[in-house]
């Protein structure tokens, strides 16, 4: 309750400085709140993050609505510090509104993607439209591709987007993209937007308590070794912090470890050595 009204404090002086009000609005990423903890408990942050998101948005809907829509611009796109600010400020505002998950506010923030003329909040809109299990999701996944995939840097975000996304079928998601013409294996860029992007930003499903995320990752290390070792490497040091996790996941990461080491001589210098160092 006292954060709560906090939060609510915050949202009343929001017309003095959008950026930094937009700022303390955020609540911290489950990645962050994973290094605070001695033994990270992986579904308790994500169960208590969005506990607490959706606990705001239901007893501030009203502000939060009305500052959303109070910061909408008429004016043509800038990018400018003010503008900026007050994107910002929106799309934190939307986050909050999403949470509820009701068709008032999903249209909300599919209206705001098909509306949007800047990528700012395209992206906002579509990153929230990506957890959500809807027909407007499938419409905005398939409109961005088909409108950006010229631009590689875009492309590389509309897959991170979905390696990102907490629906329960994230990871055969990602499996599936990894035939999708807009992924390679031999481009560096996608491997981190895609593969990279779920195992070192989805923590949730990552580390899912059935060890699928740690098979998925050595699976494509392993594909990715003979192109890339350097990569590949870099990719496989995710496991590398098992000891900071529950007895049952440190099995699990460390035979996945194991299992890059037993695959023997066709191992690169690169991926060999973080394999037997993150062991020793």
């Amino acid at each position: 309750d006292a954060y709560i009204t906090a939060i609510e404090n915050v949202i009343a002086s929001a017309d003095e400085d959008k950026a930094p009000t937009a700022q303390m609005l955020t609540l911290p990423g489950e990645e962050y709140l994973a290094t605070k903890m001695q033994q990270v408990d992986v579904k308790a942050i994500h169960q208590s993050r969005e506990a607490l998101r959706l606990s705001i948005a239901q007893a501030l809907r009203k502000r939060l609505t009305t500052l959303y829509h109070s910061n909408v611009s008429n004016l043509p796109y800038s990018p400018g510090a003010e503008e900026a600010g007050r994107r910002r400020l929106r799309n934190a505002a939307l986050e909050y509104l999403v949470a509820l998950d009701e068709p008032e506010t999903t249209a909300l923030c599919a209206a705001q993607y098909v509306n949007a003329d800047n990528m700012t909040d395209r992206i906002a809109a579509l990153d929230l439209l990506a957890d959500l299990d809807c027909p407007e999701r499938t419409d905005a996944l398939a409109n961005f591709y088909d409108t950006w995939q010229q631009e590689p840097i875009v492309t590389d975000k509309w897959l991170s987007i979905q390696a990102m996304s907490t629906r329960p079928d994230t990871l055969e998601n990602v499996i599936s993209l990894l035939d999708h013409d807009a992924f390679s294996m031999r481009n560096p860029n996608r491997v981190r937007a895609l593969i990279g992007a779920f195992c070192n930003s989805n923590q949730l499903h990552f580390h899912a308590v059935d060890g699928r995320g740690y098979a998925f990752l050595v699976d494509q290390v392993l594909r990715l070794d003979p192109l890339n070792p350097q990569v590949a490497a870099r990719l496989l040091s995710l496991l590398g912090p098992w000891r900071r996790f529950d007895d049952s996941r440190q099995a699990l990461m460390k035979a996945q470890l194991q299992r890059v080491l037993d695959t023997g001589t066709r191992l690169s210098i690169d991926v060999y050595e973080i394999a037997s160092k993150s062991l020793a």
